[in-house]
């Protein structure tokens, strides 16, 4: 798989052009608040500045975050009715949805129906948070044809939803009434949502409430220990804000689990684009090992060095198992 297959630079670039217009018309006037690390509590030091917004990053776990943070009405509107927003949900996903589901979509299947086997095969419905297009639960249901839920807030992604026949509950996660859901051995699900968060720690809690017992979280994210965004760091377009706010990594993500009660049972890094994305943008990197590594190396050793790293933790995609106790 390569980058280009699921995110095409001529539209993630729009994308990123999009969202630096919509910065300056819907946090212009924010109020933003000071927040320490959002995995430990420390406090970080300012690393750099990217788009108006300066991120942080904790000594203590290595969190990197955006941390003079604008108040969350102001991601609600972005959210809501930004141009970027509209043109991810639209143009772009539609323009890369059959490489996704290829790609992306059935392979993340395969590998969550495995980890349902291993952590909770007693499970009798799955729960995907924010699932949008409903294409991971499509694909999830031809391997395992058990009772599920999509939970999706956006009235227009809840009607294609629907459209598949697939079940909908139209709410945020945290407008959700606990009799709402069926109290069951469930599998809650959510990909490429929390590095988006105003607040992780609130919607770990939000969900911690709604689950039973011994009930399981799957979930992934993007690690700032993934070493594409560290070896280009502040030109890194997965460093994006207002979209993408938090980067957890192994460790860290870990110490804000156990916080809110959870015990987490796997961290892996399955990642397959590392390399490929310092490939496309070397030009950037200024780590004199990978700018020469990417130069000097042919195609099996790049992909050598990317199993390495996905098999030692060191993928930007992170991947999270947890149960509730």
């Amino acid at each position: 798989m390569k980058e280009e297959d699921v995110r095409p630079e001529k539209l993630f670039n729009e994308l990123l052009r999009l969202n630096a217009n919509d910065i300056a018309i819907y946090f212009k006037g924010s109020k933003y608040t000071k927040i320490s690390c959002p995995a430990c509590g420390k406090k970080g030091t300012f690393v750099f500045n990217k788009d108006t917004f300066d991120f942080d990053e904790c000594k203590k776990c290595k969190t990197l975050y955006v941390s003079l943070r604008p108040d969350k009405e102001s991601f609600d509107n972005y959210y809501t009715d930004s141009e970027s927003s509209k043109f991810w949900a639209t143009t772009f996903y539609k323009a890369t949805q059959e490489n996704r589901r290829e790609k992306l979509w059935k392979p993340k299947a395969l590998l969550i129906n495995e980890k349902v086997m291993k952590y909770a095969p007693s499970t009798k419905s799955i729960l995907d948070i924010g699932g949008g297009y409903g294409v991971f639960m499509e694909e999830y249901l031809k391997l395992n044809p058990i009772d599920h839920l999509v939970i999706e807030p956006s009235k227009y992604l809840s009607s294609i939803c629907r459209d598949k026949k697939l079940k909908v509950l139209e709410k945020f996660l945290e407008d959700i009434d606990v009799d709402e859901l069926k109290h069951d051995n469930k599998t809650f699900v959510s990909f490429e949502l929390f590095e988006h968060l105003h607040n992780p720690e609130l919607f770990l809690k939000t969900l911690y409430d709604i689950m039973d017992k011994e009930d399981i979280f799957i979930f992934t994210t993007l690690s700032g220990m993934g070493v594409d965004i560290q070896s280009l760091w502040e030109d890194s377009k997965s460093i994006s804000p207002p979209m993408h706010l938090n980067f957890f990594n192994p460790k860290s993500v870990e110490i804000l689990l156990t916080k809110v009660g959870f015990r987490t049972l796997e961290v892996t890094t399955p990642g397959k684009l590392d390399i490929d994305i310092m490939n496309n943008n070397k030009a950037k990197i200024k780590d004199r090992f990978w700018n020469n590594f990417i130069d000097y190396s042919n195609e099996k050793e790049k992909n050598t060095m990317q199993k390495f790293i996905s098999e030692n933790n060191y993928s930007s995609h992170m991947m999270i198992v947890c149960e509730k106790v």
